[in-house]
């Protein structure tokens, strides 16, 4: 190799590799998910035994912290676009460590509400301006790199699901202490996360304006190809809720326990893991944005399809559990479909200046979806209707979700 392409090489390399605040953003995602499932995923468990609350409290309490994070992204991400991303990702971590902190002391009704809100309302501020931001970075790494946007937000996903994944095996551990334990070591994490970006978040980011909050959301609302993605987005969250909803059901059917799901979640958040990357790295090169939300909603809905199918048939025990992975993987491939290309539409649809507040209105108006849909598939379950006719109706959110998608993409 001659001297003057070994610096091309070099050169292209350079302009390949993400930039500092980049990798700072994607480690953010990684270490805000350990954090936060090192406490969460057994915070059920501590409110009904522990605590003593009601079965409808817990779910109450439970449904109060997804409120006070997910519909309240929109104020989060209308702060990030009017002050910065520093000073909200560092409230919002400051606010986390009150949380967390206050969690494992509350032995009472009324406080342990208010560390959940406290504890929900952090993510409300710092998730929708970091997301905001690596989305606005990934747009300006493609048009400097040529390489693909959709890549650095596949990234950010892979890093967020292998937090979802080390953060419960922290948390377990921890548990053989106390719930107050685990509680302590995530705000601890949130301490290093907060420490870290004190010294390394810059106090202003270049090319990121200010603009008002006034008069963002009007021009949003009138946004109806933003609204589309939206209703598509929701629609996708919906189904990825079934995870939680639908499948425990079918499960406890086929096998008579509860105990397969967390090797059906394992195969979820592993394939994530290592396939996140070269299934995005496959698609960017074939599908645009639009094709690949399509493609992703209607693996998702061949996935529902599978076990709406096998269901006439009654199959139990480990062959009753093939349709249950087959749902899983077909769910999680269309999952890494949707989620990084429906980010990385979004900085083509916003108003300049306000990426953060359509960045906070993906998740609050689909949040918002997902609230409505799942009181209704929970009585749709419930309703005594023919095996497969739930999961049929389930194979139809997706599937009719591919219509609502914006006709144009970048």
């Amino acid at each position: 190799m001659t001297a003057l392409s070994a610096s091309r090489v070099r050169r292209s390399a350079q302009r390949t590799r993400l930039s500092p605040l980049l990798r700072l953003l994607i480690l953010t995602q990684l270490a805000f998910n350990i954090g936060f499932y090192a406490v969460l995923p057994f915070l059920s468990e501590h409110l009904g035994q522990a605590i003593g609350m009601a079965g409808w409290l817990v779910g109450f309490v439970l449904g109060l912290r997804t409120f006070s994070q997910q519909g309240l992204f929109v104020v989060g991400g209308a702060l990030a676009d009017r002050y910065g991303i520093r000073p909200v990702v560092l409230a919002g971590c400051a606010l986390r460590i009150a949380g967390f902190a206050w969690l494992g002391h509350a032995g009472q009704t009324w406080s342990v509400i208010g560390a959940v809100l406290l504890i929900g309302f952090a993510a409300a501020l710092f998730s929708p301006a970091v997301e905001s931001e690596v989305a606005r970075q990934a747009v300006l790494w493609e048009e400097e790199s040529g390489g693909s946007r959709t890549r650095v937000l596949a990234l950010f996903t892979v890093a967020g699901q292998a937090g979802a994944f080390v953060g419960p095996l922290l948390g377990a551990l921890l548990l053989a202490v106390d719930f107050r334990t685990a509680c302590l070591a995530g705000a601890g994490v949130f301490v290093l996360v907060l420490a870290g970006h004190a010294w390394l978040l810059p106090q202003r980011i270049p090319g990121r304006e200010r603009v008002q909050v006034k008069g963002g959301l009007r021009a949003l609302l009138r946004n109806r190809r933003f609204l589309a993605l939206c209703c598509a987005y929701g629609a996708y969250l919906l189904a990825y809720n079934q995870l939680y909803l639908a499948l425990p059901d079918e499960v406890e059917r086929a096998t008579g326990s509860q105990a397969p799901l967390a090797w059906l979640f394992a195969l979820s958040s592993l394939l994530v893991v290592t396939a996140q990357l070269p299934v995005t790295r496959w698609v960017g090169d074939r599908l645009a944005l639009r094709r690949s939300m399509a493609a992703g909603l209607l693996l998702i809905a061949a996935g529902f399809a599978v076990v709406a199918v096998a269901r006439p048939a009654g199959w139990s025990g480990t062959a009753g559990l093939v349709p249950a992975a087959g749902f899983v993987v077909l769910l999680t491939v269309g999952q890494m479909l949707v989620a990084p290309a429906a980010r990385a539409w979004v900085p083509d649809l916003a108003e300049d200046g306000r990426l953060g507040l359509y960045t906070g209105a993906l998740s609050s108006v689909s949040g918002l979806i997902v609230l409505v849909g799942s009181a209704a598939t929970g009585s749709l379950l419930d309703a005594g209707l023919p095996s497969a006719v739930p999961w049929l109706a389930l194979a139809a959110v997706p599937a009719a979700a591919v219509w609502l998608l914006p006709r144009r993409a970048t």
